[in-house]
């Protein structure tokens, strides 16, 4: 069986997004590509559009996809406690009818309450690895390995923004993964940046054959060029097949 494809809107960029007249105007594009399904960045909607959540859900689904839903926060607060916005941000995905909420994992501590976690959600939560000293192989596998309650989503490229080795978390973690961004980087003198996988090296292609093949994989590296439907085509098909 192959893999569901998911697209990222931010995949396109803020201003891209921006001119095209905001996310709901890139479902048409991402179903017209082929693919499974759409993650909404939160980030990326004004507070307009948060208001606006049903009618961007009817939309995805009208269109025959699946929407993801992408939290710019840490599930865990600096005192590690749980993001007290959790209950706020799930209603935010019901009302977007999404499958998934994801997260950063941020400041976990052993013994942090994570009850609420264990006693039912409305739909799968997962936490990634992000930028930052919260998203090292150190904190994820301390989290994942402490009977943690939610799935992972490993993303790719971030292992090299906090100077960790891909090839090396996969190993570690792959048992936990539920969600893949597939995302590849290059390095500059400000540091790594984001690049499309025709332009990479084969390190993504190795990272991926480690992780679990039955899991949605996500595009979050760049989508450019003047025709959008055909360059994430071109991609969906890709990742369908690697």
């Amino acid at each position: 069986m192959k893999p569901e494809i998911i697209v990222v809107t931010a995949a396109y960029g803020r201003d891209r997004i921006g001119e095209l007249g905001g996310q709901q105007a890139v479902v048409p594009i991402v179903a017209a590509a082929g693919a499974d399904g759409i993650e909404i960045r939160r980030e990326l909607c004004s507070e307009a559009e948060i208001q606006q959540l049903p009618a961007l859900g009817k939309a995805i689904s009208d269109a025959g996809l699946t929407a993801f839903y992408s939290v710019p926060e840490a599930l865990y607060t600096e005192e590690g406690a749980l993001n007290p916005r959790l209950a706020s941000h799930l209603n935010e995905a019901q009302q977007l009818n999404a499958r998934l909420i994801k997260y950063s994992l941020g400041h976990y501590q052993p013994g942090s309450d994570d009850s609420p976690l264990r006693d039912g959600l409305p739909l799968t939560l997962v936490v990634e690895n992000d930028q930052t000293d919260c998203g090292t192989l150190a904190a994820l596998n301390g989290y994942f390995s402490d009977n943690a309650p939610v799935g992972m989503t490993f993303d790719m490229g971030n292992w090299l923004w906090v100077g960790d080795d891909p090839i090396r978390a996969a190993g570690k973690l792959a048992s936990f993964v539920s969600y893949v961004h597939v995302k590849a980087a290059a390095p500059t003198a400000d540091g790594w940046r984001a690049i499309a996988l025709d332009e990479a090296d084969n390190l993504w292609r190795e990272t991926l054959a480690l992780l679990p093949s039955d899991v949605p994989r996500g595009i979050e590296f760049p989508l450019e060029g003047g025709d959008l439907v055909a360059v994430t085509r071109h991609y969906v098909d890709l990742l369908r097949e690697v």
